[in-house]
């Protein structure tokens, strides 16, 4: 009996990666065509948190530090 449990719990962990890797189809998401531009406010809010991280990696600022400091950082 407890071998036939054993078996069937091996059974469904082998077969659960192969549920979860289901394709979903392409339906799913928007092209590349129809997705909107970023705004210019975007794009400005992109670039500071690009230079904030890399003053934070200048620094070699890690974990609360590199919070603190990005959260300061995006602020100003």
């Amino acid at each position: 009996m407890n071998k036939l449990m054993a078996g069937l719990c091996c059974a469904m962990l082998a077969a659960s990666p192969l549920a979860l890797a289901q394709d979903k189809g392409a339906g799913d998401r928007k092209p590349s065509a129809a997705r909107k531009a970023p705004t210019e406010k975007q794009l400005a809010h992109q670039q500071k948190l690009k230079d904030c991280s890399r003053q934070a990696r200048d620094r070699k600022l890690k974990g609360d530090e590199r919070k603190s400091f990005m959260r300061t950082c995006l602020k100003g």
